[in-house]
């Protein structure tokens, strides 16, 4: 006995709207750091900056951590068995921020984050 199966397609909204029916925009801050201790704090900096200002956010989405090794030969011409193993850890967050108006964009701007953490910013 052969059944068929109907598949429902399920159609994704293409831009998320608000109750009134106007469109959402987002500023996306995706955030970088070798550091996760470091990466955590500049975080909460963000997040106590977004709170103040009283602007809905999501996040902080952890993404994954990026891992890039090396091997090196310890010895310049003999003992090729011989090696050393690197590696460099990137660990990434992603923020929402939904609804940006100019005062959180200039409080966000004006931030000063510890050296070693970078930021991508993209208003969608």
């Amino acid at each position: 006995m052969a059944t068929s199966v109907k598949e429902k397609k399920v159609s994704k909204p293409k831009a998320v709207k608000a109750a009134q029916g106007e469109e959402v925009t987002k500023l996306r801050i995706r955030v970088r750091a070798y550091e996760h201790k470091i990466l955590d704090a500049s975080l909460k900096q963000i997040m106590d900056t977004a709170i103040r200002y009283d602007v809905q956010f999501f996040g902080p989405i952890p993404l994954p951590t990026e891992i890039k090794k090396y091997t090196v030969n310890r010895a310049s011409f003999v003992f090729k068995n011989a090696r050393e193993q690197f590696e460099m850890r990137v660990h990434k967050r992603l923020i929402d921020i939904l609804n940006p108006n100019q005062k959180i964009i200039e409080a966000l701007t004006n931030l000063n984050l510890p050296s070693g953490v970078n930021i991508d910013v993209k208003m969608m």
